[in-house]
């Protein structure tokens, strides 16, 4: 796995931060004999539930159950993905994250300078804004004002094509080239890529300049809108413009709104609208939504009244269907024909705009309004199509609990009885009990037992790790030495046995740049329908339960070679380790 962060740097990453330090710099603490108490910032209370331990480096929450070390509390607190909180925390103690090796780039092999010539391009973009008052003029007639401006770092790109160059002349040519700040033409001369545009700087999410957005006044030539090329530091098909002034702005954002350009999302924030983030270009892909779901459980989109910004809304609800989860939800808001989000809003006005948002319409509903357009549903050809129209998506989609309730909407509209469709994932997200189906023979019978024993128990040791501590040393070291045979689950176990004391976030980093890394991460967030409480006895006999099956499968198999008479040391041997 490519440019995975080694355990041990974590191990010691942990170990050199003081969790009240980093609790206490984000809320407010009160010492209460050993520990400190305050009020949860995971959850809505009156009274202190919220507990930290300076002696095991540990928080606990007695009312959500919210529990974990420094590191968990900034991602769940910060929203961070792990990657991104042990960056910043790692930051903060001035220490450089190590990477193992790997294919391909990773993030360790970026260059630290493109971050400090693009704060550079920012400082200056901003300062000549305060030089040109046409562009000062520009921003006043779409209703901005200065502090908002500020708040965005808006700037603007003199008519100029070496402003850059002359301002900064220790950067070098091939650094404002990397950072896409510049363009090489056909005869090798460089030139300023943005030219007499107001500038709308795109920040990661620790506040980092990666790229820049530039609109034209309106007089010159070439496009309206021009965005930085991919870079090292920036893949518009994964950022989101205003994300990070969201998070700025709303310590708990509820939702976030997705619109399609820089100036309605600064528009709105002129409003009072904070909790609003656009894409760079590109429709709203499962890459942006993956990330947006990481923040909040409801993400509006509200795109242009046009047939342009329909397609749109469809695009991004395509996209999300492999995200959606029944925590996690989309909904459309279309708006009046010829109007966009800083148009309406300020025609209609804050309270106005918000009342439009509430109103928005559940993606789930607008799916079957979508594909059923045009159909007449009394008509058994037009239902068969509609089946067939449907079927497609269904197998987007990860989470069992929406797509049954896609199939069971579908059996309403059609008349037909659908079997259950096969998650892309394989992992659960929650817990599903699929419809009676016609008896199986035994042996299959068993094999979807033994499947669905397995992928509780994945859950279980994800959310809790320390369950594996509490099996029985003999069978733990009998299941690691079958851990091929375990597939996935066996890598898990390998990975907690040799690392005791990791928590979920620090087991997921193992499978960060794997193809396995999104159900892993949905089945660390699933639920059960069983008490935590239970959990490790339940993890106890399923191992066990577990063993059975794998030495039950063995003797079978020898068997079927002494049947044949390929091999009768084999089923000796297997008798002998059984006996032992």
């Amino acid at each position: 796995m490519a440019g995975r962060i080694p355990q041990n740097f974590i191990n010691d990453l942990v170990a050199r931060l003081d969790i009240v330090d980093v609790v206490e710099s984000r809320m407010t603490l009160k010492k209460t004999g050993k520990n400190y108490s305050g009020l949860c910032p995971f959850h809505d209370e009156k009274t202190p539930s919220f507990s930290v331990s300076p002696d095991k480096q540990f928080f606990h929450c007695f009312g959500c159950q919210e529990s974990g070390t420094a590191l968990s509390f900034v991602m769940k607190f910060d929203r961070l993905d792990f990657v991104e909180a042990v960056e910043m925390l790692a930051a903060q103690l001035g220490l450089e994250v190590p990477r193992e090796g790997g294919r391909g780039p990773t993030r360790a092999s970026v260059d630290p300078d493109i971050f400090a010539v693009l704060g550079q391009a920012e400082r200056f973009y901003r300062a000549q804004l305060r030089a040109h008052p046409e562009a000062i003029e520009y921003l006043k007639s779409r209703g901005l004002s200065g502090e908002v401006a500020r708040d965005f770092g808006i700037g603007f790109a003199p008519d100029a094509w070496q402003a850059l160059s002359e301002a900064y002349p220790q950067v070098t040519t091939k650094q404002w080239l990397d950072a896409g700040l510049m363009i090489k033409n056909d005869k090798g001369r460089t030139y300023d890529r943005f030219r007499q545009r107001v500038m709308f700087p795109i920040r990661d999410t620790r506040g980092r300049v990666i790229a820049f957005g530039g609109r034209s006044l309106g007089q010159e030539e070439g496009p309206k809108y021009l965005n930085s090329p991919e870079t090292e530091v920036f893949h518009k098909g994964a950022e989101l413009y205003g994300l990070y002034e969201a998070r700025q702005a709303l310590r708990r954002l509820e939702s976030l709104i997705i619109v399609e350009g820089y100036m309605d999302v600064v528009a709105l924030a002129q409003h009072g609208v904070a909790n609003v983030v656009a894409t760079l270009g590109t429709a709203s892909g499962e890459a942006h939504f993956r990330k947006l779901f990481r923040y909040v459980d409801r993400v509006v989109c509200c795109f242009d009244g046009d047939q342009a910004g329909r397609s749109a809304a469809w695009k991004a609800l395509e996209n999300a269907l492999g995200v959606l989860t029944e925590h996690k939800q989309i909904s459309l808001v279309f708006l009046p024909d010829g109007e966009d989000p800083d148009t309406l809003v300020r025609k209609i006005g804050t309270v106005g705009f918000q009342a439009q948002i509430a109103a928005a319409r559940p993606g789930l509903e607008y799916f079957f309004t979508h594909l059923s357009r045009g159909l007449d549903l009394e008509a058994l050809d037009d239902r068969a199509k509609l089946a067939g129209l449907v079927r497609p998506y269904l197998e987007r989609v990860q989470a069992d609990v929406v797509r049954t309730l896609l199939e069971q909407r579908l059996a309403q509209l059609t008349g037909l009885q659908t079997p259950p469709t096969p998650a892309g994932g394989g992992y659960p997200t929650s817990e599903y009990r699929p419809p009676p189906s016609a008896p199986q023979p035994p042996s299959r019978r068993v094999d979807a037992a033994h499947q669905k024993l397995r992928q509780r128990l994945l859950l279980m040791f994800l959310q809790q790790p320390q369950n594996w501590a509490a099996i029985e040393s003999r069978q733990r070291a009998d299941t690691l030495a079958s851990a091929a045979e375990l597939g996935v689950l066996g890598e898990v176990l390998q990975v907690i046995d040799a690392n005791p004391g990791a928590d979920t976030e620090a087991l997921l980093v193992y499978w960060s740049d794997s193809e396995h890394y999104e159900p892993l991460r949905r089945a660390a967030l699933a639920h059960l329908d069983l008490g935590r409480d239970q959990w490790q006895q339940y993890c106890a006999d399923g191992i066990g339960k577990i063993l059975s099956f794998i030495r039950e499968q063995n003797r079978k198999a020898a068997q079927a070679k002494l049947g044949d008479g390929s091999n009768i040391d084999e089923l000796r041997e297997y008798w002998r380790q059984r006996d032992d």
